[in-house]
């Protein structure tokens, strides 16, 4: 097996300190080497994260053992020794759902996400539960975007803090990414949420993923979601904004806790597929998509998989 380093949960939770012990992992799956004609992009993700710093408590509930950010940690840098362009991002409810979030308000979750190299978000709706302004409070903990096309913060503390679309370069690669999120009507308490305007995801998709395609030139476009994956009732969801948008390749979702085995497959309305993935919640799984570009035809394969977030990661050796 492969030895590689790692972060000691312990003192990357108290301390964030960078690498630790050595650690060994079982296989993982691999592909093959590609042709030089060809550019792999790795696309990792997580949604629904809720504020999971440790694992699972072993107390014989149904996720025991499973999680953590220390375990997301080791994976994420084998992957990236591995891989020459890696993009990590998050589809919302980072917060929420453990004493972590009660006590620090955030600001250690953005802080470990920082850490561990993500690239983009979007919000979720748990990310309003302490206002605008217990959410603004911790934002610059974060060394990466928040794109939230679909919220409008004008005359709020969120005004200018937020982002309608990023472009990134990977390996000469041009990646747009969006973000959109749920109506949180309902959801939220007004106050919490006073003087943002929501707007209906679709035209607002449709509008900025032509624009990273036509104007942009982006090779792929990406749009983090926390919409939920799918509805019995006529409530946007993934599936009904991959069917009624044109230009997006892939929906990276949230909301609805879906443990998605492989990603779902949607036509959207040019007939191209949509692909839409999402990885239940607290941080159990960890998604990954490779994207291969072949520079000299325009075309491009899709490979996925996902990898479960358990006691592997924690195998420690000395000497």
């Amino acid at each position: 097996m492969e030895e590689f380093k790692s972060i000691n949960r312990r003192g990357f939770i108290k301390q964030s300190v960078a690498l630790g012990a050595l650690t060994t992992l079982g296989s993982f799956p691999t592909f093959a080497k590609h042709r030089a004609s060809e550019v792999r992009l790795t696309i990792l993700h997580t949604n629904d994260v809720h504020s999971r710093i440790e694992p699972f408590p072993l107390d014989g509930s149904k996720y025991q053992g499973l999680g953590g950010v220390a375990r997301r940690s080791t994976l994420i840098q084998k992957i990236k020794r591995e891989e020459k362009n890696v993009l990590l991002v998050d589809s919302g409810d980072m917060f929420q759902g453990t004493p972590y979030f009660n006590m620090f308000g955030g600001k250690l979750e953005l802080e470990l996400m920082s850490k561990l190299g993500y690239e983009a978000g979007t919000f979720g709706n748990h990310e309003f539960d302490n206002g605008l302004s217990g959410l603004v409070k911790y934002l610059d903990k974060a060394s990466f975007p928040f794109l939230t096309a679909n919220y409008e913060f004008a005359g709020t503390v969120l005004e200018g803090k937020t982002q309608d679309y990023i472009i990134l370069s990977k390996g000469g690669l041009r990646i747009g990414l969006t973000g959109v999120g749920i109506d949180i009507e309902g959801l939220v308490d007004p106050n919490s949420y006073k003087g943002m305007k929501y707007l209906d995801p679709i035209p607002v998709v449709n509008r900025i993923a032509k624009m990273l395609k036509d104007e942009k030139k982006c090779d792929l476009v990406i749009c983090l979601s926390h919409l939920g994956y799918k509805y019995e009732d006529d409530k946007v969801s993934d599936i009904k904004l991959a069917a009624n948008t044109r230009y997006v390749d892939i929906i990276l979702g949230g909301h609805t806790h879906t443990f998605l085995d492989e990603p779902t497959r949607i036509k959207n309305l040019d007939g191209q597929e949509v692909w839409i993935n999402q990885m239940g919640f607290a941080g159990i799984r960890l998604g990954r998509l490779d994207i291969v570009f072949n520079k000299s035809t325009g075309n491009k394969e899709f490979i996925a998989q996902h990898y479960a977030i358990d006691q592997r990661l924690d195998r420690q050796v000395t000497g």
